[in-house]
């Protein structure tokens, strides 16, 4: 059905309830063609997206949609470069003010909470259009340890295990809720030498895994014992690229990747392109 002028306002609902200036917003946020994911561990968060810089003249430094917005929190912005670099600066502005307000640092939920609440303001007023993009923030949290929050322009904000976004979404999504269930686990350890019975919560499963007898995988992602990872941010940075690279069928150079790292000792910081070079010579030999 056509929008039949409803949307040439942001704050009129259509006979239909919808708001056709918010899902003009949610397309807008797929027109870079640049996806990205975040992934939790045991002990870190990690976030990586891709990196398209169109201009061969451009200075691919001053190109980017990842973002430190506070010593222990980053945030990656599927959408526009402009609006991106303005949810930045306001999310910037914002954990700053709260710092200053209530002396010590805003946590990664109530931030993406408050950017989620500014969102749903743009449309009820007409004052300012929504802005196309999603926001991604990943942290480690002093009370709930590593975190992932998303937002997006109709205001909805949650927490996830792990989550992509941008025009492959579903896709990338998919695959990485094989490596979150728990049905999963069995036979998904590399290099495991025996089966052990294992408690995952309340149940008990057969597992391959070169563990002590009895530990217990409650509160624990499946993912770090699947990969190896376990405090090892690395290799999930490499799992996170594999995914990426087998879902999108494309093979990546250090230019065409941003990678985030959020830990307890370092906090936020991004990679270097040489450390994400080493990341890519190590998946390649082990392919």
């Amino acid at each position: 059905m056509s929008a039949a002028g409803y949307d040439r306002h942001i704050t009129i609902f259509s006979p239909e309830g919808r708001l056709y200036q918010v899902e003009y917003a949610f397309k807008a946020t797929n027109q870079t063609n640049i996806n990205s994911m975040a992934i939790k561990g045991v002990n870190c968060s990690v976030i990586i997206n891709q990196k398209k810089v169109t201009d061969k003249l451009m200075e691919s430094d001053s190109v980017s949609y990842l973002f430190k917005i506070s010593p222990t929190i980053g945030m990656v912005s599927n959408g526009p470069i402009p609006d991106s670099r303005n949810a930045a600066l306001r999310a910037k502005s914002e954990a700053a003010e709260f710092r200053y307000k209530y002396g010590y640092a805003m946590p990664c939920d109530v931030l993406c909470k408050r950017m989620a609440n500014l969102s749903q303001i743009y449309t009820q007023r007409a004052y300012m259009r929504p802005l196309g993009v999603i926001l991604t923030f990943i942290s480690f949290d002093e009370e709930k340890g590593p975190s992932i929050y998303r937002c997006d322009p109709a205001g909805f904000y949650a927490g996830y295990k792990s989550v992509a976004t941008g025009p492959k979404q579903q896709e990338l999504s998919t695959a990485l809720e094989k490596y979150f269930n728990k049905k999963n686990l069995k036979n998904k350890v590399s290099g495991a030498e025996e089966k052990e019975e294992v408690k995952y919560g309340n149940e008990e499963v057969e597992v391959e895994v070169d563990l002590p007898v009895g530990e217990s995988y409650t509160n624990k992602s499946s993912l770090d014992y699947i990969c190896g990872a376990k405090d090892n941010w690395e290799k999930i940075v490499e799992f996170g690229i594999t995914q990426m690279i087998d879902i999108l069928g494309t093979e990546f150079t250090f230019k065409d990747l941003e990678v985030g790292v959020a830990t307890k000792e370092d906090g936020f910081f991004t990679l270097t392109p040489e450390q994400i070079e080493e990341r890519l010579v190590t998946i390649a030999e082990q392919d």
